[in-house]
């Protein structure tokens, strides 16, 4: 069979521990055998960020910029336990996701991947809950410090014109922790347009939620942009009889509980990374969750939502087969491999994204599926639970069919 030709590369991002074993397997078993693949390769592996300063973060959100599509793996963020267990490590380096979003800007969309066999543990929600979380700043891009006597710590803010803004952040009278967090408003109005025009395209109502009573200005702001930024969209959501409100994360959280599902749930950065490990969960798995980053110039970044299943990574380094799911990493090559294929006009490319995607909802609708899932169906003696080298493998099957 002649192999799916491409035009211009796709970024590929390699990454950590199991999910780098999953990256290869995909490859070589769904992809190479079908596709004639040019990808632009970086290894965001920690050891590898760690050799280069973490610049081959920076070149590959770059990259991302100039090809316009990109497909990431998972990668560990460190921290003190994962500096004592790679003590090569000169620096605590921050996240990458946080560095490639801080540099592309825009939204990530986190919706689940729904199947027949499992239902949600939320039995009321029928349709699928869509996370539009804010890529850029608060707590991912803040500086904190310790500190070990009394006093007075004050944020101050010198502006280009000479002016100068000071306020006290709180007087101690002993050992202290601070932090010190700050996002953009041109960052926040990308956010709120992507969101409006990601309801439109998808024909789903908005909500849009943030804690203002307390952070009253910080959160105010963003509660402000969205308001004006909702007078250009109003008239097309009226036309579709889709609808934006605003409230309270916390009022939020008892709507999305008691609601049937099928909207939009807009959340800041760290809000939104909560929630979207919340709703996949209680859909499934945080291993059956799309995750796209699109920014406002139209590019996009697709990764698997989860970490790197470093419990599943030391069982392979003893020689044993996990049973690790690989649905989010497939979907985020087809995600990447579907829009390429749509930037550069090859409908051949797109399609084999469409039944990869297939394949792999008919394995697990067929009732092969790896462990993770086997517990949440209805009737587990109905399925069978494979390794991860054999899902691939009747995934493969159901493709080549």
């Amino acid at each position: 069979m002649e192999k799916i030709k491409m035009i211009t590369p796709v970024v590929e991002m390699d990454g950590d521990e199991m999910t780098r074993i999953l990256w290869k397997m995909i490859k070589d078993e769904l992809i190479l055998p079908f596709v004639d693949l040019k990808t632009e390769y970086y290894d965001l592996g920690l050891l590898h960020r760690n050799e280069t300063k973490d610049q081959v973060t920076v070149d590959a959100a770059l990259a991302t910029k100039k090809y316009g599509v990109a497909v990431k793996c998972a990668t560990i963020t460190p921290n003190r336990q994962r500096m004592e267990e790679y003590p090569q490590l000169t620096e605590m380096w921050k996240s990458p996701n946080g560095t490639i979003r801080s540099i592309l800007d825009g939204t990530v969309f986190r919706a689940p991947i729904l199947i027949d066999a499992i239902r949600p543990v939320v039995r009321n929600w029928q349709k699928p809950i869509t996370i539009a979380r804010h890529a850029y700043g608060d707590v991912y891009k803040a500086v904190d410090m310790v500190t070990e006597e009394p006093g007075e710590c004050t944020l101050t803010f010198r502006g280009e014109s000479g002016q100068e803004k000071t306020i006290c952040v709180q007087k101690v009278d002993g050992p202290a922790v601070w932090q010190g967090a700050h996002n953009l408003r041109k960052s926040i109005r990308s956010f709120a347009r992507a969101c409006f025009q990601f309801a439109i395209d998808t024909k789903q109502d908005l909500w849009f939620s943030t804690k203002d009573t307390i952070a009253k200005i910080y959160d105010g702001e963003f509660k402000k942009v969205f308001e004006e930024e909702y007078e250009a969209y109003r008239a097309k959501f009226e036309e579709l009889g889709i609808t934006y409100f605003y409230t309270l994360i916390d009022d939020a959280v008892a709507r999305v509980i008691r609601s049937r599902g099928g909207f939009i749930w807009a959340c800041k950065n760290y809000d939104g990374d909560v929630m979207s490990d919340m709703v996949s969960t209680a859909f499934g798995s945080l291993a059956m969750m799309t995750s796209v980053l699109v920014a406002p110039d139209g590019t996009t970044e697709y990764e698997a939502a989860h970490g790197t299943v470093t419990r599943h990574y030391y069982r392979y380094l003893q020689g044993e087969e996990t049973s690790t799911n690989p649905m989010a990493t497939i979907f985020a090559w087809t995600g990447a491999l579907k829009k390429r294929g749509e930037l550069d006009g090859l409908a051949d490319l797109s399609a084999f994204a469409d039944r990869l995607e297939a394949a792999c909802l008919d394995t697990l609708n067929a009732g092969i599926m790896t462990k993770d899932l086997v517990g949440l169906v209805d009737d587990p003696a109905k399925v069978r639970a494979v390794n991860t080298r054999e899902f691939l493998a009747e995934i493969r099957a159901r493709l080549e069919a």
